[in-house]
């Protein structure tokens, strides 16, 4: 026996997630029993709890065998193989559908009352039960989690199996298991008390942690003086193109990071959103667009066009510059592989007024000539295990001139997808940038 009961359960579990308590979480727990699991992680997080309801989509005439599922926000899950094999129609899949979405909106009014379900969207999602046998509740929330916005996903469970990791496959980002035995029969053997939870114990775990609403959902608000943050989709004019963005400006904003993302990734990076995220909580406006149109993506030797992307990045920040929410505030750059090379260009421009860089998994190599002339103070964010990156990164901060550090996240590799390390990023780059932006030392530059 691991554990007495379920409360015990979460809080071992907590204990494995101290990691997460400065990211930007939202704890969903599965109904019935992860919920109480999941409401000593959320209290011990000091993050909001929510539960994931997940409801299969069984075949008409065999309804033990799942061809999806469905979630919360009209999220729907095939299983196109599934589908195939048993030849369900769209009409009967339909009817299926809306029987189990009557099921599944009765049990979320009966959980939550008047609350609204946590919004996902741009946010690390910490799913939580009470074990794992099989996977497939788990996988379907994970998916159900992504289809709602989730940024990052993280699964935690007290008990698996040893090869639950195997099964899961890439379904989550993180997976954190308190115990994981080889000899597993069935959950409920690794309690001392695994009695049924009842509906009325995963109503009072979410009324004791709820929390306001509006602060969940991250939508604009308003400071005393009146002043309204902002987080709204815009349309970046760059040149002779118009891109797709995401402008965030938290009130009293010490400034405005630029997002340059890496080949074959665009504004939607899960990655980039977790980092962005953070630096929103930390006062920090931050701007992730595409700098490709869909077009231009089509070939790949634009990904590499380290003048193109920079010449964007530069169309960026003057397009920002004119918000009426940016004037003023200083302006800083995130660069992420390729895009590091971009930011590092983009930057090098006479009179760019750029406040700080810094640069995930960078491959500064690509702009090694305009390095020198690079002048804001820049961090160079590297995985202790790409070491080929790593090479690359030591030799371009040989060459700046410039106030630089050079941070290896121990233990992380190219894509920084190990348990800790995205944080651990968002810490670096969270503290760079606000030590370096102050909005009276950098003015924009004269046109």
């Amino acid at each position: 026996m691991f554990f007495r009961d379920r409360r015990d359960a979460g809080r071992q579990l907590a204990a494995r997630l101290e990691h997460l308590k400065s990211a930007d979480v939202v704890v969903l727990g599965l109904p019935r029993g992860g919920v109480p699991v999941a409401a000593e992680v959320a209290e011990a997080l000091g993050a909001p709890l929510d539960i994931c309801l997940v409801r299969k989509l069984g075949v008409p005439y065999q309804p033990e065998l799942a061809m999806g599922a469905i979630g919360e926000g009209d999220v729907r899950v095939i299983n196109d193989e599934v589908m195939h094999s048993v030849q369900v129609t769209a009409d009967e899949l339909a009817q299926v559908e809306a029987h189990e979405r009557e099921v599944l909106g009765d049990r979320a009014r009966h959980y939550r009352g008047d609350r609204d379900p946590a919004v996902l969207t741009g946010r690390t999602v910490l799913i939580v039960d009470d074990g794992v046998a099989t996977g497939s509740t788990a996988r379907v929330a994970c998916r159900i989690a992504r289809a709602r916005g989730a940024a990052r996903i993280v699964l935690a469970v007290p008990v698996a199996p040893w090869d639950w990791a195997e099964r899961l496959g890439e379904d989550a980002d993180e997976l954190v298991c308190v115990h994981a035995p080889r000899i597993f029969y069935a959950i409920g053997q690794f309690y001392v008390d695994f009695s049924q939870t009842e509906d009325a114990e995963v109503i009072a775990c979410l009324e004791e942690a709820a929390e306001p609403r509006a602060a969940a959902a991250r939508t604009p608000t308003q400071d005393p003086a009146g002043a309204a943050a902002t987080d709204r989709e815009v349309s970046v004019r760059a040149g002779e193109v118009v891109l797709r963005g995401r402008l965030t400006v938290p009130v009293d904003a010490s400034g405005i990071v630029v997002f340059a993302h890496g080949s074959g990734s665009s504004r939607t990076s899960p990655r980039n959103q977790y980092v962005a995220t953070g630096l929103n909580r930390a006062g920090l406006g931050t701007l992730l667009f595409d700098l490709l149109t869909e077009e231009e993506e089509a070939d790949r030797g634009n990904v590499f066009d380290t003048n193109l992307l920079a010449r964007r990045l530069g169309d960026a920040t003057g397009w920002l510059r004119d918000q009426p929410e940016c004037q003023g505030l200083a302006v800083g750059y995130f660069g992420a592989s390729t895009g590091a090379a971009a930011a590092l260009a983009a930057a090098a421009e006479p009179h760019a007024g750029i406040a700080a860089v810094v640069s995930r998994g960078g491959r500064p190599d690509l702009a090694m000539a305009r390095l020198p002339a690079v002048t804001a103070p820049t961090l160079l964010i590297v995985g202790g295990h790409d070491p080929q990156v790593l090479g690359l990164n030591r030799e371009a901060q040989a060459r700046l001139r410039c106030e630089s550090d050079l941070a290896v996240v121990p233990g992380a590799t190219h894509l920084f997808e190990e348990q800790g390390a995205l944080e651990q990023v968002t810490t670096l780059a969270r503290d760079w940038f606000t030590d370096h932006m102050a909005p009276a030392a950098h003015a924009a530059p004269l046109r």
